[in-house]
């Protein structure tokens, strides 16, 4: 709650009104009691971006676990799911109809790291997610997106700047950009009109290794 609190304080004197909600993604009754709550409190609901995901230890192929594996299949992948679902049923159901989904996909989405399957196999599979929800949510006026995201300076990719694994087996430092671009992205894509979508944005800072062969 505390890491929410502060971020819901970077809102004040926004349009609106910020509302720090406590929710493990992959419980479906935590996921149950964040959309009533919201309902409860906003009346409608008009755009989700699906975010909270983990990337699991770095680990070769033969020694990821059982475990490891399902917790980031349970937080990124059936996570991403009970979010998009709960959002889904809130916008069929309201008076207008409609809204916006915006999932995280990752430029692991397409291109995967060294010694990480669990990642990148959940990162797949919200591509997948994304074209049935932009498929299924056309009748009732529901738009999925989704954003690819290669670099930005957060915590979980700070390891780009002490040297992350390539796939030759050279460790490099690589170049990042800032998350607020992100944040303007991800922004540009909610402000669209309903009528209006995009379907899919990679964004990632420009030298990284990722186009052609590194």
């Amino acid at each position: 709650m505390e890491r929410l609190e502060e971020t819901a304080l970077l809102a004040e004197g926004a349009p609106g009104e910020a509302m720090a909600v406590a929710c493990d993604v992959s419980d479906p009754e935590a996921v149950d009691a964040l959309f009533q709550r919201l309902v409860e409190v906003h009346g409608r609901l008009d755009v989700v971006f699906n975010n909270a995901g983990i990337a699991g230890p770095p680990a070769p192929f033969e020694d990821v676990t059982l475990a490891q594996w399902t917790k980031v299949v349970a937080v990124n992948l059936t996570g991403a799911f009970l979010v998009a679902q709960g959002a889904y049923r809130v916008m069929k159901t309201q008076t207008p109809q409609g809204g916006r989904i915006i999932n995280n996909g990752s430029i692991s989405a397409t291109t995967p790291r060294v010694h990480s399957a669990p990642y990148t196999s959940t990162k797949h599979a919200i591509t997948g997610l994304t074209k049935s929800l932009s498929l299924d949510g056309r009748a009732y006026n529901i738009a999925c997106g989704q954003i690819d995201i290669g670099n930005a300076l957060t915590e979980m990719s700070a390891y780009s700047l002490r040297g992350a694994p390539q796939a030759s087996g050279q460790t490099i430092v690589e170049p990042v950009m800032s998350v607020d671009h992100v944040g303007e992205a991800v922004a540009y894509m909610s402000g669209l009109p309903l009528e209006a979508n995009v379907q899919f944005m990679t964004l990632m800072a420009s030298a990284m290794p990722f186009v052609g062969r590194g």
